[in-house]
């Protein structure tokens, strides 16, 4: 009599691919690699196949486990969805949310929208993480994030928030005062250019859409920080040129802090985006909240 495939086995094969390794995977699911590796085996066993070809070096999936992979995901994903539909039929939505966001979008705008969005659902015991590093999904157990730009890891879930956003370019009225303003990219060469640090590289190589085609300038300047925030704040101080998501210098430009360089159509697009680990994912909360952010940016009256 053929063995029933367990879905937790499931789970752990599918972590395992996406981890890269069994004790990857177990730290993950929280459980040993004994337990990883024997659950695996276990599926190897129900199906009669080989799910892995194993080395002292290296894991990686045989042709079986190639073909069976997407099979095992729609499985998950169909388990997954049910729950999902039975949780949304609930009047209450609870539980722990851990999100990670930018240093400058999360103080300023996102944070006074997160009380609202708790208030509404007292249930829910709210993480934040701000900071304008990469995170990682799966060592730091969050459950979503909000990125801006594309992203290069194509396995995670991307949700869009505000896709249309845009760089700005941008400078206060003092600093325009005493260096003038520049009137093209070239021009950023003789500008101070402040600039943001993402783990061990420097955003130097500004990209602007001119209507002569893009054009991509390397700029230098004396202060560079690992928090745009920062970045923003010495800009709205005069103390350089800031090319900088619209929605983080908004208000700044409203009230006259800083004033805009180029025309918007020449900033580089920055979409603004929801991201999950996978599709399991998006639990109600998580769904929840992207409706909420969702209805918050499209009631930003254009600028």
């Amino acid at each position: 009599m053929k063995k029933r495939v367990r879905m937790d086995d499931l789970e752990v094969f599918v972590a395992t691919v996406e981890a890269g390794s069994f004790s990857a995977a177990a730290r993950q699911l929280d459980i040993s690699p004994a337990l990883a590796s024997g659950a695996v085996l276990r599926l190897e066993a129900s199906l009669s196949i080989r799910l892995f070809v194993r080395s002292t070096r290296k894991l990686r999936l045989s042709e079986d486990g190639q073909r069976y992979l997407p099979h095992a995901r729609q499985v998950l994903d169909a388990l997954s969805e049910g729950e999902m539909a039975l949780a949304q039929g609930r009047e209450e939505i609870a539980g722990p949310l851990c999100l990670s966001m930018p240093s400058d979008l999360g103080r300023n705008l996102l944070l006074p929208w997160l009380i609202e969005f708790q208030a509404a659902h007292p249930r829910i015991e709210l993480q934040l993480r701000l900071s304008d590093q990469i995170a990682d999904f799966f060592s730091d157990r969050l459950d979503a994030g909000i990125r801006y730009g594309q992203l290069a890891d194509s396995s995670l879930v991307s949700l869009p928030l505000v896709p249309d956003n845009r760089r700005i370019l941008c400078a206060a009225p003092a600093y325009i005062a005493l260096h003038g303003a520049p009137s093209t990219p070239e021009e950023l060469v003789r500008h101070n250019c402040l600039r943001y640090v993402m783990g061990e590289l420097t955003h130097e190589r500004w990209t602007f859409h001119t209507p002569q085609g893009v054009k991509a300038v390397v700029v230098a300047g004396d202060r560079t920080s690992d928090d745009a925030d920062v970045v923003r704040r010495w800009g709205v101080a005069g103390l350089g040129v800031v090319y900088k998501s619209q929605l983080d210098v908004r208000d700044d430009l409203r009230a006259g802090r800083l004033v805009e360089l180029f025309p918007r159509a020449w900033g580089q697009p920055t979409p603004l985006q929801l991201v999950c680990a996978h599709r399991q994912s998006l639990t109600p909360v998580v769904q929840q909240l992207r409706a909420f952010l969702l209805e918050r940016f499209a009631g930003m009256t254009a600028d």
